[in-house]
């Protein structure tokens, strides 16, 4: 009963010192920076990015077909 109170008691001051660490706020600091840092980026989310992918695809089919229309209506005139 003694050993498991003393047990318990260490846990508590060992959490507690975790707890007051610098080590946290180093990884608190070093979060912001990261996320400061990305924030300065232009960068899309990979949703935003798909799409974005899915529209040029079907411009470049649009502007193919437009393409070959216009050579087959140049080829009628000649």
């Amino acid at each position: 009963m003694l050993a498991s109170k003393i047990f318990e008691n260490i846990n508590a001051r060992i959490s507690e010192a975790i707890a007051a660490s610098p080590v946290r706020d180093v990884e608190k600091n070093v979060r912001a920076m990261v996320t400061s840092a990305l924030s300065r980026l232009d960068l899309v989310s990979r949703e935003e990015f798909e799409v974005q992918t899915e529209l040029l695809r079907r411009t470049r089919e649009k502007l193919d077909a437009a393409t070959e229309r216009l050579a087959e209506l140049e080829a009628r005139l000649k």
